[in-house]
C-alpha cells in the first residue's frame, strides 16, 4: 500500500486525570461526591488515574488547595503521567489560573465536566442552544486575565460544542452570541407556552417524571408509553425532554414527560439555561419521583432532587415516589419520603409495580374531578371525545333526544359541557 492509500483515523486524545476534592464541614460525604465525579469523568471519556482529597475548614480562596497539597498533587501528576486534574467544585477564574500555573497541566472543574457531557448529549435544536448558552456564560466569566485554560483548542474535555470557536477569546463576540441564543430560545419558549396553553384548554393532565440522573426515568417512560427514548446506564444518557400520551386503567388519557436528570452541585449556568425545560415539572399535575433503589446514596439523591424542585418552584403538588430497580435490589430497607403522597417499589425494566402506580395517578386525578351528568345532542357528539379522552366515564345511554352520560371530569371539561348538564 502506497503512502497515499494509507488511511489515518483522527481520534480525540484521551484525558488521563486525577480527581481532586476538598473535604470541608459543608461536604456531607466527600467520597460519594468523588465517586460521582469519577463516573462523570468516565461518561465524558476520561480515564481516572488517582484521586486526591484534602481535609480543610474551607476551600482555599485563591488556589482551591493548600500549598503543601498542591506540591503533593504535582508529584502525583508526574508519577502517573496524568494530562490534567478535575476538581469536584466549580473553580473561580483565579483558582483555575493559579492551579494551572503551579501544576503546569490542564485544570478542569465539575461544572466544565457536566457542560461537556451536556454538549455530547444534546440532540434537539433547543438542547444544543441551551448547552451553548450555558457554556458561553461559564466561559465569559473566565475571560478576564485568563491563562492557558481557554487558549487550548485541541481535543478533550471542555472543548466540545462552542468551545472550539474562535469567538471564545473575544468577550464582545461572546456577548453578541449569547444575545442571539437567548432570542432563539425565547422563540422556542413561546412555542412551548402555546403548547401548554393548548394542552390546558383540552384539559389533558400532565405527569412529570423527575429524579436524580441515571435513576431510570427514561426506562420508565419507555415502559409506560412504549416510547423509544435512549436509556443507558450512564449519567445524563438523555438530555432532551420527551412527552408521550398514555391511557390509565380507567380509560382516561394523561400526558407523561421525562425531564433532565438532577445531580448534586448542578451548575447554576445549566439551571438558568435549562429553566424552560425543567419548568415542565412546575406545570405538571403530578410528579413521579424516580429513585434508584440500588444506590448507596439514596437519601442524598432525594435531598438533591427536592432542593432543585424547590428552586424551580415545582413543589406543592402530589408526588409519588418510585423506588426503582427492584428487580436487582438486594436490600429491603428503603428510606421514608415525607414529601410523597405514597411510595412504591417498582422495576421500570420489568414493569413490576407500575400498574399500582397508574391506579394511584388515576385516584389522585379523580379526587380533583367533578361528577358530571349531561345530555348531549347527537348534533354535538364531538363533545363526547372530551369525556372519553380526559374523564372517567361511568354511564353512557343513547336516548331519543341525545346521549345521556355520567362521568368524572376535570374543571376545564366540566365548564365546556356545563350547558348540557341535567339534574
Amino acid at each position: 500500500m502506497s503512502l497515499d492509500e494509507q488511511l489515518y483515523e483522527n481520534t480525540e486524545p484521551v484525558e488521563k486525570v486525577i480527581l481532586v476534592g476538598v473535604d470541608t464541614e459543608d461536604n456531607e460525604n466527600i467520597e460519594e461526591s468523588i465517586d460521582e465525579l469519577e463516573e462523570l469523568a468516565s461518561t465524558a471519556g476520561a480515564v481516572t488515574l488517582d484521586r486526591v482529597i484534602q481535609k480543610r475548614e474551607n476551600i482555599h480562596p485563591s488556589a482551591y488547595l493548600g500549598k503543601g497539597k498542591i506540591e503533593e498533587l504535582k508529584n502525583r501528576i508526574i508519577e502517573t503521567g496524568a494530562t490534567g486534574i478535575i476538581c469536584d467544585d466549580e473553580l473561580s477564574p483565579a483558582q483555575m489560573r493559579n492551579l494551572e500555573k503551579m501544576l503546569e497541566c490542564k485544570v478542569m472543574d465539575r461544572t466544565m465536566l457536566i457542560l461537556d457531557i451536556f454538549a455530547q448529549r444534546a440532540k434537539s435544536k433547543e438542547g444544543k442552544i441551551q448547552v451553548e448558552l450555558a457554556q458561553l456564560r461559564y466561559r465569559l466569566s473566565r475571560l478576564a486575565g485568563v491563562g492557558t485554560a481557554l487558549s487550548r483548542l485541541g481535543g478533550g474535555i471542555g472543548t466540545r460544542g462552542p468551545g472550539e470557536k474562535k469567538l471564545e477569546t473575544d468577550r464582545r463576540h461572546i456577548r453578541n452570541r449569547i444575545s442571539q441564543l437567548k432570542a432563539e430560545l425565547e422563540e422556542i419558549e413561546t412555542h412551548r407556552e402555546l403548547i401548554r396553553t393548548r394542552r390546558k384548554k383540552v384539559g389533558t393532565p400532565l405527569v412529570a417524571i423527575v429524579g436524580y440522573t441515571n435513576a431510570g426515568k427514561s426506562t420508565l417512560l419507555n415502559t409506560l408509553s412504549n416510547a423509544d427514548v435512549l436509556a443507558e446506564d450512564k449519567l445524563f444518557a438523555t438530555l432532551d425532554p420527551t412527552t408521550r400520551s398514555i391511557i390509565l386503567p380507567g380509560g382516561s388519557e394523561v400526558l407523561i414527560t421525562d425531564t433532565v436528570g438532577f445531580i448534586r452541585k448542578l451548575p447554576h449556568h445549566l439551571i438558568k439555561a435549562f429553566r424552560s425545560t425543567l419548568e415542565e415539572a412546575q406545570y405538571a399535575d403530578i410528579l413521579l419521583h424516580v429513585v434508584d433503589g440500588t444506590s448507596q446514596s439514596i437519601e442524598s439523591h432525594m435531598k438533591t432532587v427536592y432542593e432543585t424542585l424547590e428552586k424551580l418552584n415545582a413543589l406543592g403538588k402530589p408526588i409519588l415516589t418510585l423506588f426503582n430497580k427492584m428487580d436487582v435490589i438486594v436490600s429491603s430497607h428503603l428510606p421514608l419520603d415525607p414529601k410523597a403522597e405514597k411510595t412504591f417499589k417498582v422495576s421500570a425494566r420489568t414493569s413490576e409495580g407500575l400498574n399500582e402506580v397508574l391506579q394511584e395517578i388515576e385516584k389522585i386525578l379523580k379526587a380533583n374531578r367533578k361528577t358530571l351528568k349531561a345530555l348531549i345532542p347527537y348534533s354535538d357528539m364531538g363533545m363526547l371525545q372530551l369525556i372519553r379522552g380526559q374523564g372517567e366515564k361511568n354511564l353512557e345511554e343513547y336516548r331519543e333526544e341525545g346521549i345521556y352520560i355520567e362521568a368524572n371530569v376535570n374543571e376545564e371539561v366540566y365548564r365546556k359541557l356545563k350547558k348540557y348538564i341535567v339534574e
